[in-house]
């Protein structure tokens, strides 16, 4: 029997299959105390008890990620060098499903007590050489927020390096966001705005059903498991692209009902750095991007929903490799790949705060909340994965 091969972010596969059963044995449970701790951390930290839910459902995020190897940076090489958008058909139907729940909610404001708002953001100059440089520092970095972080839980120690020059790129960009702001920007809006909830529901599911429908894809959306659903199929086996894309809409609909917001990533990174800057006496309270609420840098990160269910994604995703037997510790590339990691993680980071997140908050969520800044994000990521496409032989990458 072939030696089975883990996924990157990107789908690519990493090489033979990682360590005996036992160690993934290993790897399960200390990622499933991780949780564990993250959660107990959240209760310490809480005034809620939505927080420490919510760490359940960012290592639910994390599992998922993992399983079906959902990566979005990926999703942009595949249909730039190969002219496949099965990542894309993937996205449009967790677009789809998710969009069906938040128009409406979003829309009433309210739910059980909590408010809802959504991700909309005002497109700018800013806002688009941001997702530009996004989309340059996923293609040489290694992956997007999302997929660094649960490739940091499958084992790939050289998105650790991507990571914490995402980290500091996002406290970079939040201490310069006083010029950024001050260029030409369009208001906020949203195709509700425009249309009401209902029609700007059907509008965005037949944009969605037409990229499912008529892109090209190497992968239908099926396949996969084979027989029955059985617990260790669920566990064991790589799941097909459209398990991902529901499950990921599932937890996103549950972040949006719980935290009052949709999912997003890159403002714990911004958080860390932020914290970090003021350790080297740094005074990141007076940065513009602080400069409206400034609490979160006086709490614990454990406090902070995005921090604490950013740690649950990689510690979900370790789980997830354990129990399917695909974890492997990595640190594969010579000197420059790690170079490309640095660079990649800093534009990464930079770019994210000024067009105020990544694949996840700027463009899945902000997507499903009908904000006309989505489609975007998309446009300008393209173009900057184009440019980090050209770059990544000067850092020896495939």
């Amino acid at each position: 029997m072939a030696a089975r091969t883990v996924a990157e972010p990107d789908g690519r596969p990493a090489g033979p299959a990682g360590p005996s059963r036992p160690v993934q044995l290993i790897v399960a449970i200390a990622a499933m105390m991780a949780v564990v701790a993250v959660v107990a951390l959240a209760i310490a930290h809480a005034t809620s008890w939505r927080l420490p839910v919510l760490a359940l459902v960012g290592s639910g995020l994390g599992f998922v990620l993992f399983q079906a190897t959902f990566g979005f940076a990926g999703s942009f090489r595949a249909a730039l060098e190969r002219r496949d958008f099965s990542g894309f058909r993937a996205q449009a139907l967790a677009l789809g499903l998710t969009s069906c729940v938040f128009f409406p909610l979003l829309t009433v404001g309210e739910l059980f007590g909590v408010p809802l708002t959504g991700f909309i953001t005002p497109i700018g100059v800013s806002f688009v050489i941001g997702a530009v440089l996004f989309g340059i520092g996923m293609q040489i970095g290694g992956g997007c927020a999302s997929g660094t972080l649960f490739a940091l839980g499958g084992g790939n120690a050289r998105l650790l390096t991507t990571l914490a020059c995402f980290i500091v790129g996002s406290a970079v960009g939040a201490a310069h966001l006083g010029f950024w702001w001050t260029l030409p920007v369009l208001p906020t809006g949203t195709s509700q705005d425009w249309l009401g909830w209902p029609a700007a529901l059907t509008l965005h599911l037949s944009v969605f059903a037409g990229v499912i429908i008529y892109a090209p894809a190497s992968d239908r959306l099926r396949g996969g498991l084979k027989g029955g659903l059985t617990w260790r199929q669920w566990l064991r086996e790589p799941w097909p692209l459209a398990w991902g894309a529901a499950g990921l809409a599932l937890l996103n609909i549950a972040t949006l009902v719980l935290a009052g917001r949709p999912w997003g990533e890159t403002a714990g990174f911004t958080l860390w750095g932020s914290k970090l800057a003021a350790m080297i006496g740094l005074e990141p309270a007076g940065w513009p991007y602080w400069q409206g609420d400034p609490g979160p840098l006086a709490r614990s990160i454990f406090s902070d929903v995005t921090s604490v269910m950013d740690f649950a994604i990689i510690a979900g995703a370790a789980a997830a490799a354990g129990l399917s037997g695909r974890f492997l510790f990595r640190a594969g590339g010579d000197g420059r790949a790690w170079l490309g990691a640095m660079l990649g993680g800093f534009l990464m980071g930079y770019g994210a705060r000024l067009s105020d997140g990544c694949n996840i908050g700027a463009y899945f969520s902000a997507l499903a909340s009908g904000s006309l800044s989505g489609w975007v994000w998309v446009a300008a990521a393209f173009l900057g994965s184009a440019i980090g496409l050209r770059l990544r032989p000067m850092f020896r990458l495939p």
